[in-house]
């Protein structure tokens, strides 16, 4: 399960944190932030000492002494990469009520993630095309950390039918199983076949799922524009239809 978060954590941002880091782990830290910044365009496959170090304006032998081993770059970044995670994703639903409040301020801080990693990657699911069918300390770090977040999902779910906000039948696994689709989906759909209104398919999608396994009673039923989403074009479609016009080739549009 996500760690509890500390004083330290809620109280200042990252690049704070890292400011009051003493020295020699400031320095490792940005380098962990240079080689996320890179493995998120380029997948982990794609991280070397090189790379880093030409980023980060360090020599190799520099970068190699805080980790010893592009393997353990690897997965110093998905460590921090799932630590983000959770303070974006996790740990603020834990300030709303538990039950079906919290399961949908998950669904809505995981979006708000999505909406970025739409344009910058997810290492997750890049990791699992990487790693998939390749045992190893990467591929065990990846694991962990998606079952980690799961479980997390699970939790919220499974606590939301304590509640009474879902059916007393409700599959609670499956539910939790039909939310995550919905994010693997919307990853391949916008950001590998950049179809429009993906996102607002996904949403609407949250809300047929919620109508399926919620309590009558606490759900409120979709409306006409939640079953049929209009999409709407945000900055970065319209920087999209911008550049492609001069290809003839037509916009795009999500929010």
């Amino acid at each position: 399960m996500p760690r509890p978060p500390t004083a330290a954590s809620k109280a200042t941002p990252a690049s704070d944190n890292v400011r009051l880091l003493p020295k020699g782990r400031q320095t490792k830290a940005a380098i962990v932030d240079a080689a996320l910044s890179l493995a998120s365009q380029m997948g982990l496959e794609g991280l070397s000492i090189g790379a880093v170090a030409e980023l980060t304006q360090m020599s190799k032998s520099g970068v190699f002494a805080h980790f010893g081993s592009r393997e353990e770059l690897q997965i110093s970044v998905i460590r921090e990469y799932y630590q983000r995670f959770e303070d974006e994703v996790f740990y603020p639903a834990l300030q709303i009520e538990r039950g079906l409040p919290r399961l949908r301020a998950l669904f809505a801080n995981w979006m708000q993630r999505v909406a970025v990693e739409i344009q910058s990657g997810c290492i997750f699911i890049s990791g699992a095309a990487e790693f998939d069918d390749r045992p190893g300390p990467v591929r065990d770090a990846l694991v962990g950390s998606v079952k980690s977040w799961l479980a997390a999902l699970d939790r919220a779910v499974a606590l939301a039918k304590q509640e009474g906000d879902l059916r007393a039948d409700a599959d609670a696994r499956q539910m939790a199983f039909e939310i995550h689709g919905l994010i693997l989906a919307l990853h391949y759909e916008e950001r590998f076949l950049n179809n429009p209104g993906s996102i607002h398919r996904a949403e609407a999608g949250f809300e047929h799922i919620l109508a399926r396994y919620g309590n009558p009673a606490v759900v409120t039923p979709l409306t006409p524009s939640a079953k049929f989403p209009k999409p709407a074009k945000t900055a970065a479609r319209k920087r999209a239809s911008t550049t492609t016009t001069a290809t003839n080739r037509p916009s795009r549009t999500k929010e």
